[in-house]
């Protein structure tokens, strides 16, 4: 089967999320999906009024899926005083999701460093700029900023801010999801166990 009809079995699957998600992402790659690293992240503050957005993921690793924002953004808020989400990855064309639940945490100064000096000049002068998620007098105002400090910052490297940084979601499952016809989906959930020596993962399948 090929396209949105592809077949997903029990051993098919790796033996871990984050190898399973490369594979996966790889193949989207390979079909060519626009910004295949495209995700929602849903976070909820203490209240518990939920809030959701489209972000990029800077990366997938044994640890978790990692992403970045002002630590003064409404995402940044909710998780400091609720320190848990939720990412969704959807590749149409492939059928396929990906869905991972679990805590969130920062990630280290240098992952941050890096992954802020990864933004084009362009994107890092914006980030300066921004006071992320806070009422705005007027676009002009922005630019003038942004303008103001490509000026002042000219021929320097445009280092990252105290108050940006990276996050990264640590997953206590992780669904894979297959399209299928007539709704009979396909989906497999990893569910994060732990031992005094290792972490580990059962798999379970669940009805569409």
């Amino acid at each position: 089967m090929t396209g949105r009809e592809q077949e997903l079995r029990r051993e098919d699957l790796a033996d871990d999320p984050t190898t399973q998600y490369r594979a996966w992402f790889a193949d989207a790659v390979a079909a060519g999906i626009p910004s295949p690293e495209a995700c929602a992240l849903a976070t909820a503050d203490a209240a518990g009024q939920p809030s959701v957005r489209m972000l990029l993921l800077k990366e997938v690793d044994d640890q978790g899926f990692v992403f970045a924002t002002s630590y003064i953004s409404r995402k940044a808020r909710d998780l400091a005083d609720n320190p848990r989400g939720a990412v969704l990855v959807y590749w149409y064309a492939l059928g396929r999701q990906v869905r991972a639940e679990g805590r969130v945490e920062r990630v280290s100064p240098g992952e941050s460093d890096a992954i802020f000096l990864a933004r084009p000049r362009a994107s890092r002068l914006s980030a300066l700029a921004s006071r992320q998620s806070e009422l705005l007098g007027s676009r002009g105002e922005l630019e003038q900023r942004v303008r103001d400090l490509d000026a002042e910052l000219e021929g320097r490297e445009v280092e990252r801010p105290d108050f940006w940084g990276g996050y990264r979601l640590v997953p206590e499952t992780v669904e894979f999801w297959q399209h299928r016809a007539n709704r009979l989906h396909v989906r497999f959930v990893y569910r994060r166990t732990a031992t005094a020596l290792a972490v580990g993962w059962d798999i379970v399948e669940l009805q569409p």
